[in-house]
């Protein structure tokens, strides 16, 4: 055997050493919350899908500035909340999908996602026409001697709930900027013994009355449960949303179907691996038997892909159906390298310089066949993220990376494994590579 070939095969060995030790840490519990990344359909949770009012945004900044500024900060939202993987994706051009696995009250996943979250401080003012009191947004004189109104965009982005101590009511405190510092305080000193309304998209939430002049910090109080008052605190701190935005579409994803899903994809692949197994036994014997080890060594490399990049793979019920595709592939492959490696040696050739023949002739057909599947998954991904496809795209992401490996298993491992096998003379009978003898009247 050429020394090439034992580096490669040692090569082969180390790869696959190292990818079985890479998998083993999440081995028992390979599809749950420690293991692979599982999508919305396989976990479940809360999926939204918005379209944002491109008509709003500031003119100064371009449609996509504006959309990438939205998703930014529902991401900020999404991470304080602490959901785990979430997926956060525009969709078009003023489309946002947003997947919450785990997230099972999607109306708390509503109000913090898809408010603005404008929040501003109005004082009392009586109307001269009408003698009613009306809410006007409180003004003061900044640093730089301008007029400004007094808004949320002044807030340190450390707002946190707190307990009230005399009612044990949920508050939000919060603390002003130098520059919000300077207008609260002209503001409160004006406002003492008055309301002072605090409005969160144009809706009053509170309008505590000012007991003393404030200048760096203060308390938002109202009817809070200590779920609104922990949202209305990642809102804060996540910053105002640039661009209003409409719900179209919304629906929760039971957790018991991603389970019953794995369930029945194990099952499916489980029942086909086997098929395919003694099929490849029966009929191609030892190449067979090779081809069994090679695809073994194929499963442990996509497990082991799968859960190197977990951050950028996510796993789905698609995404299982294209691993499992791919597995059909590769032994596509391997049927016909071992087809031409019959046709060699019932030709009389030994078994060497069959094997050998055999994988030369069979590439063109493997690498045009691997092409045009390489190129469907290119065209399903760009699909996919063009119509907000989601899964399509999974497959197709899923889908070439098992084509990829396929071609890698089928190419290189079998054929270093055969290359072994027929060297070292271990096995020369044709009727060993699935090569009967003719009968003879």
């Amino acid at each position: 055997m050429r020394s090439r070939n034992v580096y490669l095969l040692i090569f082969i060995l180390a790869l696959f050493g190292f990818a079985l030790w890479s998998i083993v840490p999440v081995s028992t519990k390979l599809l749950g919350p420690n293991g692979l990344r599982l999508g919305l359909d396989l976990k479940g949770g809360s999926q939204l899908l918005y379209e944002a009012d491109l008509s709003k945004k500031d003119p100064g900044v371009t449609d996509a500035e504006a959309m990438a500024s939205v998703i930014d900060k529902i991401q900020r939202r999404v991470d304080l909340y602490g959901v785990t993987e979430p997926v956060i994706q525009k969709l078009g051009t003023d489309r946002i999908l947003v997947q919450l696995p785990g997230v099972k009250n999607i109306d708390e996943a509503l109000k913090l996602i898809g408010q603005i979250a404008e929040l501003d401080f109005r004082e009392q003012k009586i109307d001269a026409s009408s003698g009613n009191t009306t809410w006007v947004i409180a003004k003061a004189v900044g640093s730089d001697g301008q007029e400004k109104e007094l808004t949320g965009v002044y807030f340190k982005p450390n707002a946190t709930v707190v307990l009230a101590p005399t009612t044990n009511k949920p508050e939000v405190a919060f603390e002003w900027n130098a520059e919000g510092a300077v207008l609260f305080k002209q503001i409160t000193t004006r406002n003492l013994n008055k309301p002072l309304g605090i409005f969160l998209d144009n809706e009053l939430i509170s309008a505590p009355t000012v007991e003393a002049v404030i200048e760096a910090k203060g308390v938002i109080t109202g009817s809070f449960s200590l779920e609104k008052a922990r949202t209305l605190a990642i809102q804060l701190n996540s910053g105002a949303l640039d661009l209003p935005l409409t719900i179209i579409d919304q629906r929760d994803v039971d957790a018991t179907l991603g389970a019953d899903s794995i369930r029945k994809s194990i099952l499916a692949a489980g029942i086909g691996i086997v098929l395919l197994l003694i099929f490849m036994l029966v009929y191609y014997r030892l190449p067979g038997l090779v081809a069994c080890l090679s695809l073994g060594i194929y499963g442990v490399f996509l497990l082991a892909i799968f859960n190197i990049f977990s951050s950028y793979i996510t796993l789905t019920l698609p995404g299982i159906a294209a691993a499992i595709l791919s597995l059909g592939m590769a032994v596509d492959a391997n049927v016909l390298i071992f087809e031409r490696i019959k046709e060699e040696l019932r030709a009389g050739r030994s078994p060497g310089a069959a094997v050998e023949a055999g994988f030369n002739r069979a590439w063109t057909a493997i690498r045009d066949s691997n092409i045009t599947t390489f190129i469907a998954c290119i065209i399903l991904f760009w699909l996919g993220g063009t119509f907000g496809a989601y899964k399509v795209r999974g497959f197709a992401l899923t889908l070439s990376i098992g084509v990829a490996l396929s071609m890698f298993t089928a190419i290189v491992i079998t054929r270093t494994f055969l290359r072994f096998i027929v060297s070292s003379r271990l096995v020369a009978s044709p009727a060993a590579y699935g090569v009967l003898p003719l009968r003879t009247k």
